[in-house]
């Protein structure tokens, strides 16, 4: 599975590429008016789903553009075909493609693919996270003061679920930098490679950060709630760390909660 999530995400990653800079319509999604989906969202979706079923018909699929496929299988694929759409109609080149793997309601595997780097993450359970076939480990840093960390900022930002704005205050006080790449798949991967040190985003959807958990914890990172309870991928807020600042990270969030 991890292998068809890997040529699958190859397949959309090409296409994207290929299409970048050439986008004919852009469409906001209900009552959310930064929330931008593309036909390139779509096409990468079908591509994605098609290049599944062919190996997989029976499995279920839980898709970002309403690839919705409910089965009877004990697997999901839950798949973002373009996480980062908002830099990509802008031609910014940071997004990526995200393929989660589900069983029985547990993330078993996943992959995520930047075309632009060519840097292919991927994870299964119990066997480690890789980039392009390098192993990964999460930081060693171990205070916020010398942490790099990262965050994102939901499409509602204006009403301010859950604090966000204070959140990013704090943590501008609090941390070494703070940066915001726009693919929160991107954002999971680059904590569990070791670039980043932490990374926070609230009303995260599924499809954002499936694969992205599975890779940072078999890099040896860490994954939870703002209470620091052990996340899945529909709880909508989301804490990823190395580990050694995860409790200081907490520490930031409550103050604001």
């Amino acid at each position: 599975m991890i292998q068809t999530a890997i040529e699958a995400s190859r397949e959309a990653g090409a296409y994207l590429v290929s299409h970048l800079g050439k986008i004919k319509t852009i469409e906001r999604k209900k009552g959310q008016e930064t929330n931008l989906v593309t036909e390139i969202d779509k096409e990468s979706e079908r591509m994605i789903v098609s290049r599944i079923h062919a190996s997989y018909p029976e499995h279920a699929i839980l898709g970002e553009e309403g690839g919705r496929l409910d089965t009877d299988s004990e697997y999901c694929w839950v798949i973002d075909p373009l996480d980062g759409t908002t830099n990509y109609t802008h031609s910014f080149p940071i997004f990526s493609v995200s393929i989660g793997i589900q069983h029985r309601g547990k993330l078993i595997g996943g992959v995520v693919f930047d075309p632009i780097a060519d840097e292919l993450f991927s994870a299964e359970e119990g066997s480690g996270s890789f980039l392009n076939g390098t192993r990964l480990h999460v930081s060693e840093t171990d205070t916020l003061i010398n942490s790099l960390l990262v965050t994102g900022f939901p499409y509602n930002v204006r009403e301010n679920p859950f604090n966000v704005v204070q959140h990013f205050q704090q943590f501008l006080m609090e941390a070494q930098g703070v940066r915001r790449l726009g693919s929160a798949a991107l954002d999971l991967c680059y904590v569990a490679a070791g670039r980043l040190d932490g990374y926070w985003e609230v009303t995260l959807q599924p499809w954002d950060k499936a694969a992205g958990i599975v890779i940072v914890q078999e890099a040896g990172g860490t994954v939870t709630d703002f209470h620091g309870k052990p996340t899945n991928f529909q709880n909508p807020n989301t804490l990823a760390s190395n580990g050694k600042i995860h409790s200081l990270m907490l520490a930031v969030i409550e103050k604001s909660l």
